[in-house]
């Protein structure tokens, strides 16, 4: 059943994604229409969300900006279609990326690389043109799903050209601890939401009280290898300017909180200088700090 589950998920889509990419973008005029104006997919998440974070902010803004985001939200659906046949060279070239030397002396130092990054741009796009532009191994961490269909598809998503390698975020350290060999690239996204305990590393961002995991700290720092930043931003349809900003070389040598401190205010200002470019549509504020 599943595998039955897979093809009827998988045929249509690899249909839509032989059309072009100026194709695809039509379409995603008319799944913008629909998910905008016609279902009002999370639109109350969204404008709350802009509303408490940019509280100076007047309707106008809130309008425009969200609006450019739920076009860019379409885009990226068409874009993360086009990877069931897309060629690696169009993909790459349709990123352009800065500091990427960062990468390459951490690696010939011997290090592995934790490159962090956001829901910011297309982040599924973003690691497979990276490992089409680098000549290093690529790991990408993932939070399972919990439907066997789309599990299956995501990972045969993001496996396909067999340049990334997939590991579940409930066994990363110990998968992480047997990579003996050279130095990786290991992606992961650093905001996701966390069950909000007091476990969780808890701090202003986009003015308000915001759980993070410390995952990211704690492997970094266990395993000694070296944090990066990335941040994408969006220059036209399908098209990236992607940075890289070094966090830590030495993870053992900073204090508690340095690393996951770094990556938010690193995050906090890459999302100011594009808010409608960040993933507005989770609810990332549903928790509220525990009082001590």
């Amino acid at each position: 059943m599943n595998k039955a589950g897979f093809y009827l998920v998988y045929i249509p889509l690899r249909l839509l994604a032989l059309l072009p990419y100026w194709a695809l973008y039509g379409i995603a005029d008319l799944v913008y229409f629909a998910i905008y104006y016609l279902i009002g997919y999370r639109r109350n998440v969204v404008r709350e969300n802009l509303m408490r974070s940019f509280p100076a902010q007047d309707e106008h803004w809130f309008l425009q900006t969200e609006k450019r985001f739920y076009k860019n939200l379409s885009q990226i659906i068409v874009e993360n279609i086009k990877l069931l046949h897309v060629d690696p060279q169009v993909l790459k070239n349709r990123f352009t990326f800065e500091n990427v030397n960062v990468l390459h002396e951490l690696s010939a130092s011997g290090k592995s690389v934790f490159i962090s990054l956001g829901h910011s741009g297309n982040w599924e796009t973003i690691v497979h043109a990276l490992s089409f532009s680098v000549d290093l191994p690529v790991i990408a961490i993932y939070k399972k799903v919990s439907n066997p269909v789309f599990e299956d598809f995501i990972k045969n998503l993001r496996t396909r050209w067999g340049k990334i390698r997939m590991i579940e975020s409930q066994s990363a350290y110990r998968q992480l601890s047997s990579v003996k060999t050279q130095p990786h690239l290991i992606a992961l996204l650093g905001d996701q939401t966390p069950p909000g305990t007091e476990n969780d590393y808890w701090t202003i961002f986009l003015n308000q009280e915001t759980p993070f995991f410390t995952g990211l700290e704690k492997m970094s720092k266990a395993l000694g290898h070296a944090v990066v930043f990335m941040e994408s931003e969006r220059t036209s349809k399908g098209r990236y300017i992607v940075r890289f900003s070094e966090i830590c070389e030495d993870p053992k040598g900073t204090s508690q909180n340095e690393i996951i401190g770094e990556y938010v205010r690193l995050l906090e200002k890459s999302i100011e200088h594009q808010p409608d470019n960040w993933l507005w549509s989770h609810r990332r504020w549903k928790h509220k700090r525990p009082s001590s």
